[in-house]
């Protein structure tokens, strides 16, 4: 049924995509059960949990830079040392991530006030937010894990992490967030400590994982030298700030989109969210194909290396393009677990369509996106990527919405006409071919 290059792909995506959906799962959850403690505190987890996302998005992109290492490492055959950029990872979590920690938390009070106005969605998103920054060095540490497991095709250990932080998440956040179990009720800070102390236990079962499987690879036993730091610093520097730029683009949207009005901000935040879920094979295939093209350029075959970004891309086009026929088809029974004005509804009908028609260009821009940067072209991808959100899409969605005083849909082919620029970048990138010369 399926050849074997496509098993491999498959094999090596699939616990990806299962640990994509399964976060997924857990932030509906999550969401749920601040959701009873009122509208109030929703909306302070809501904005905090968004700058806490930005805060971490300098942490966040060494796991890119550890892939695609470890990768050409095990394509090179050299097995013993392709745990010596995951050591470099986690070296690098620590050192930024200590000082990165203690400046945003003396931020925090500063910085919200600016992002709403109401004084107790002011103190409990700052209350939240400061003890999510507790787990930023455990952030920085899982995403260099990740990356290791994806680099040496292990991606089932990340999947089984993923599922143990979940459970451990979901069981504190019912003990602290509700006063179970003989605990005192904390609420919205309850459910802060339960993600961070979950997050810690997924980074001490790394390691656990990691001393069982990669210590003849040179897990905590050889020391990364400084050109590799400063290899892995060149990798994921630009991650991190693509990772930003993007975060705080999706901001900039919703700022926009609140100027055409309440009902659009609305529509366009169920919008965003079903895509979100709708591209995670997308994002799963993506870092599959980071894996496959660095392990290949280890191999001395950048040929097969290219074969691999369009081997992934065929199957992604196709599951999302499938992905995409309901939301084209039949948008109304989507849109109505989220959306109940009908004003609302028939805003986000069209938009929705439009996403579902066009979503399996989305899976090309990913997926190739992903495989430069396996294969070390970092900085050229966050380059073209922050250039046309914040070059290109934000500024035309700018005048779109508040200057010319148009409407969601007008914005949304905006946001449709960008996601097809990327596509188009990130082939050409690829098809340049200047990522075979790389050396890692």
């Amino acid at each position: 049924m399926f050849t074997s290059r496509q098993q491999r792909i498959l094999a090596l995506a699939l616990p990806i995509v299962g640990g994509m959906v399964s976060q997924n799962i857990l932030n509906v959850v999550d969401t749920a059960m601040v959701g009873t403690l009122g509208t109030v505190a929703l909306a302070a987890v809501g904005f905090a949990s968004m700058t806490n996302f930005m805060s971490q998005a300098f942490i966040t992109g060494l796991g890119a830079g550890v892939q695609a290492m470890v990768a050409r490492r095990k394509g090179e055959g050299d097995e013993a040392n392709t745990a010596t950029p995951l050591n470099g990872g986690l070296l690098l979590a620590l050192l930024i991530g200590i000082p990165l920690t203690g400046l945003m938390l003396y931020l925090a009070p500063l910085i919200f006030p600016y992002l709403h106005e109401d004084p107790e969605v002011v103190r409990l998103g700052v209350d939240y937010w400061q003890v999510r920054l507790l787990a930023m060095i455990a952030v920085g540490m899982n995403f260099a894990f990740r990356g290791f497991w994806n680099g040496v095709n292990l991606s089932r250990l990340y999947l089984r992490t993923l599922l143990v932080m979940h459970a451990c998440n979901i069981f504190l956040n019912w003990v602290l967030i509700f006063g179970h179990l003989g605990m005192p009720a904390l609420g919205s800070t309850g459910a802060a400590i339960g993600t961070t102390i979950a997050t810690w236990i997924g980074t001490i079962y790394y390691f656990t994982l990691a001393r069982q499987h990669a210590r003849e690879s040179g897990f905590l036993r050889r020391r990364p030298e400084g050109a590799l730091i400063r290899t892995m610093l060149r990798l994921s520097l630009p991650s991190c700030i693509q990772t930003f730029a993007f975060a705080a683009g999706y901001t900039a949207l919703y700022w926009i989109i609140g100027h055409v009005g309440t009902t659009a901000t609305g529509a366009a935040n169920v919008l965003i969210n079903v895509t979100m879920v709708a591209i995670l094979p997308g994002l799963g295939l993506g870092l599959a194909a980071a894996s496959l093209v660095g392990q290949a350029l280890g191999k001395g075959d950048p040929e097969d290396a290219r074969r691999w970004g369009w081997d992934v891309v065929k199957i992604g086009a196709v599951l999302m393009a499938a992905l995409g026929v309901p939301m084209l088809l039949i948008p109304d029974p989507i849109l109505r677990i989220f959306l109940h004005e009908p004003h609302a509804l028939e805003m986000a009908r069209l938009p929705l369509r439009l996403v579902g028609a066009t979503i399996a260009l989305d899976a090309v821009g990913m997926i190739l996106l992903n495989a430069l940067m396996g294969a070390g072209d970092t900085r050229r991808v966050m380059i073209a990527s922050v250039a046309l959100q914040w070059l290109v899409f934000l500024p035309a969605a700018y005048v779109i919405g508040p200057v010319l005083e148009l409407g969601l849909l007008e914005i949304w082919i905006a946001n449709i006409g960008y996601r097809g620029l990327l596509a188009l970048t990130m082939t050409i990138l690829w098809q340049g071919g200047a990522w075979k010369k790389i050396k890692l």
